[in-house]
């Protein structure tokens, strides 16, 4: 029996891009009918888990880590393309300006039903790699940036924070402008909501896989 090898952030992005090649329209059975985005997400997860477990050896994710990578600090979002959103765990405020601290790989997909044979069929049109310094919520990162470009200081910082409803008390919100100021945050690109886990939307990064991708977003597919 050969030895698996190590999985690396190359080679789960190759695989990533064999699997879903493979993948893209064959009959699935058991999605026949399911119309629950979460459903669907994790039976493609745990696919590819197997697809991967096969040759690979590697850290499987659990309820302590958070994320389904976690020696390699990235996780698997699975996504339709009629709305391109999923949640994650909220660890704390500071996620919408400095990202979530992992990389996302997000497969993004629109389902069929074949009525008459019964079975759905996945057509995956992109699989996008986000770096974690690009996981930050675009809105927030770019008023920041504005702020800090035209000299704002602590104050404007900290209404700015108080403006967009960011999760953290007054002690909270003068830490988090003091390492502003110290520590000018990326530009992200997801749309991340409040809520008791983290809501991501990813229209922008699928706009921008779209068109050939930018540092640090990419469409493994191409």
């Amino acid at each position: 029996m050969s030895k698996k090898k190590s999985l690396t952030l190359t080679l789960l992005k190759s695989e990533a891009k064999r699997y879903l090649s493979r993948h893209n329209d064959r009959p699935i059975k058991e999605l026949f009918g399911v119309n629950d985005g979460k459903a669907i997400g994790t039976y493609v997860e745990h696919d590819f888990q197997n697809y991967l477990n096969k040759s690979y050896s590697y850290q499987l994710g659990n309820s302590a880590s958070g994320i389904d990578f976690p020696i390699l600090k990235l996780d698997i979002k699975v996504t339709s393309i009629r709305q391109p959103q999923s949640s994650c765990p909220y660890r704390d405020a500071t996620q919408k300006v400095y990202g979530l601290g992992y990389d996302l790989l997000i497969f993004v997909y629109e389902k069929t039903d074949n009525h008459k044979k019964k079975h759905a069929k996945m057509n995956f049109l992109y699989a996008i790699f986000v770096e974690s310094s690009c996981t930050a919520d675009f809105q927030t990162t770019k008023g920041i940036n504005g702020i800090l470009d035209r000299n704002g200081n602590k104050d404007d910082l900290i209404a700015f924070l108080e403006e967009r409803n960011l999760p953290l008390d007054d002690i909270g919100r003068e830490s988090l402008a003091k390492r502003i100021l110290s520590e000018k945050p990326k530009i992200g690109y997801l749309t991340i909501s409040n809520a008791l886990q983290w809501r991501l939307q990813y229209t922008r990064v699928i706009e921008l896989a779209g068109t050939g991708g930018t540092n640090g977003v990419e469409n493994i597919l191409k």
